[in-house]
């Protein structure tokens, strides 16, 4: 097996040999034979290993182990101990999850600080088709199907075309030990079950049964190319506008299509959401209808569909929870929502910019406002004549929802001074009369 692992990452993952490593050792099978083989193939490596504390002696003789083992091949290596259960309840994850958590977390910080440039572990074949499995029965798309990437990032794994069988020969030939996980015979979890009832039968149906699934593997991840290069197509035609606060899809774009949920899907799934029917029926709907995931939120606004992280704007807003900022005249600069006003006084009118207003002082009644408009609100838009209605001005303007959520207003005695970064009311311009110009500045 050493000189098949060993062709194996000449052909495949050349760029280990050049670089600095840490494999993922926990004492079992898989890590011990990955950091065995990687040992003899010289590779610049550490270990890292991880004590859970949910099995008491068991996990203290691991980590005992694994010192022993990394000092009998003279290798550099990292123990973390951590408080697993507590974690979990805390952040309301099953163990396993919050070990998963742990464990990847503190190896990145790991390879972040000590500048490791991948971290290795040792999934193997029967890893990669009980994932298969538990993805299958737990319902999934194609992305589920497609296995578990051999390189993913900094994540590196190895062994993935070696059978568990195959690890087992080469630990007894090669007299070597390693610890056994208790956990592992408990059908308590359902990875467990496939390993013990379900994958030794399918095995006994066909002797063959890991190289026609990596055939499979290999197929759908052909096909998930060519779903992928589609998606992509779709995606950049539908994208109308992006910036940092949101992101305009065409409409019209996946109504084209022959299955747009299945498009949606593709292009929305990464964000959290799970209710398709009430995404694919946000393109019929009327406009302000929404749908929200955990983090982000689709809004219908015409003719797009309107993709806001609202993890992100809750976090701004919290910072301005008040309703409304109050500006005395002797403020020089204030912090409102997305950016700061600078008032400051001018000898004349200059330039002409959407975030530059210059406005009769003395016309002004401090102290100011700055507020969120609402319906109702009205203004004398500057170089018109007459007033206008907010509502009526941002439809004009054709604003969209998330673009008119994010409105402010500057108020003297409730009268708007000025739609901020947008337009300024003909009340407090400057004209002939003007003694004291007061120029307000916004710097987003």
């Amino acid at each position: 097996m050493q000189k098949t692992f060993n062709n194996h990452i000449i052909k495949n993952l050349p760029f280990l040999k050049e670089s600095k490593l840490l494999i993922a050792i926990s004492g079992g099978l898989d890590s011990v034979i990955l950091t065995h083989l990687c040992h003899e193939l010289k590779l610049d490596i550490s270990l890292a290993h991880c004590n859970f504390n949910l099995r008491g002696n068991e996990s203290d003789g691991d980590e005992a182990f694994v010192l022993d083992l990394a000092e009998n091949l003279d290798l550099e290596i990292f123990t973390e101990s951590f408080s697993t259960e507590e974690f979990a309840k805390a952040s309301k994850l099953s163990t396993q999850m919050a070990a998963r958590e742990l464990r990847y977390n503190w190896f990145f910080d790991l390879a972040e600080i000590l500048k490791f440039d991948y971290i290795l572990t040792a999934h193997h074949a029967d890893d990669n088709l009980e994932t298969f499995l538990i993805n299958l029965t737990r319902g999934t798309g194609l992305s589920g199907l497609t296995g578990i990437p051999e390189v993913n990032d900094k994540i590196v794994r190895p062994l993935l075309p070696f059978s568990r069988e195959a690890l087992e020969t080469y630990a007894k030939a090669n007299h070597l030990k390693w610890r056994e996980d208790s956990s592992n015979a408990s059908d308590k979890y359902l990875r467990n079950k496939l390993r013990h009832h379900v994958i030794p039968v399918l095995k006994e149906t066909n002797s063959n049964l890991l190289q026609n699934f990596k055939t499979t593997l290999e197929n759908l991840n052909d096909t998930a190319d060519i779903v992928e290069e589609s998606l992509n197509a779709v995606t950049k035609r539908a994208i109308d506008e992006i910036d940092e606060e949101q992101i305009k899809f065409k409409i019209s774009e996946f109504k084209k299509v022959k299955n747009p949920k299945a498009y949606l899907f593709g292009v929305f799934h990464e964000y959290g959401f799970t209710e398709w029917n009430d995404i694919l029926n946000l393109l019929d709907a009327q406009s302000g209808k929404q749908v929200l995931s955990k983090t982000h939120k689709l809004i219908k606004d015409r003719e797009h569909l309107i993709l806001i992280d609202f993890s992100q704007s809750d976090e701004c807003q919290s910072e301005y929870s008040e309703e409304s900022l109050i500006i005395n005249a002797t403020d020089k600069k204030v912090k409102r929502p997305a950016g700061v006003l600078f008032f400051d006084e001018a000898d004349a009118v200059f330039g002409k910019r959407s975030n530059v207003i210059f406005v009769d002082k003395d016309v002004l009644k401090f102290p100011l406002e700055i507020r969120k408009w609402k319906e109702g609100d009205v203004f004398y838009p500057l170089g018109m004549k007459g007033k206008k209605k907010l509502s009526k001005y941002f439809k004009d303007e054709k604003l969209s929802l998330v673009d008119k959520e994010n409105v402010w207003l500057l108020i003297s005695e409730e009268k708007i001074v000025w739609v901020i970064g947008k337009r300024a009311d003909e009340r407090f311009k400057v004209n002939e009369s003007t003694s004291n110009i007061l120029k307000i500045e916004f710097s987003s």
